[in-house]
């Protein structure tokens, strides 16, 4: 058994369980995982076994639990540096923070209506889902910071600051969605979407949440 375990969500739907589980996976340690089935009478229970905040991810490291997304990958940061999942450079590390905390808290119109679902792979039209005008600013938001990112900071990689970190894995979620609705995007975000689903760790991630059941809407 691990000193570790995450706590997570059904990797199908769960767009914040996805992100500490990269950054995880990026540090080559081993750990063990647990799933809670989400949307259950029972969901909410099960989960508050493992933390009093009552959501998904959880982190138990040792003694220690930490229960939130961006708190969680801040740690593994700091506890595996050798990871290089913050830039080594402050002011692009101060960037990269800018950029989680953003992704943290806001674009709450694209979560709403463009929810995570690895699997649907279905565009726009045949989903019935045409996004509002505050969600197409949001998505034009994205797009904004993956090329000032990618450009400033990630020529020397694939990924927003060069090599893989906490702000591609804050991200990671968004390129699942863009993808599953059919998205339109510009040439520096359509090739940051590939680069993120070319990932062993995302790839991995994709093929367990094939193997889930639907949960219902």
């Amino acid at each position: 058994m691990s000193d570790l375990t995450l706590v997570i969500g059904n990797k199908n739907y769960s767009s914040w369980s996805l992100r500490p589980w990269l950054a995880l996976k990026a540090t080559g340690q081993s750990f063990d995982e647990a799933l809670i089935v989400l949307r259950r009478p029972e969901t909410r229970a099960e989960i508050l076994l493992h933390s009093p905040a009552g959501k998904l991810p959880v982190l138990k490291a040792g003694d220690l639990t930490i229960w939130e997304s961006l708190a969680i990958c801040e740690y593994i940061a700091e506890t595996w540096p050798e990871a290089g999942l913050l830039p080594e450079d402050a002011r692009a590390r101060a960037v990269a923070r800018s950029v989680m905390s953003e992704m943290h808290a806001g674009f709450v119109n694209l979560r709403r209506e463009l929810p995570m679902d690895i699997n649907k792979l279905s565009p726009l039209a045949q989903n019935g889902v045409t996004p509002g005008e505050e969600t197409r600013l949001e998505i034009a938001r994205v797009q904004q910071v993956w090329q000032d990112c990618r450009g400033r900071f990630g020529r020397k990689g694939d990924f927003l600051f060069g090599r893989f970190g906490i702000a591609d894995a804050m991200y990671a979620p968004v390129a699942t969605r863009f993808r599953t609705y059919g998205v339109a995007m510009d040439p520096v975000s359509e090739a940051y979407v590939n680069a993120i689903y070319a990932l062993p760790a995302m790839q991995e991630w994709c093929s367990a949440a094939a193997k889930e059941a639907a949960l219902p809407d």
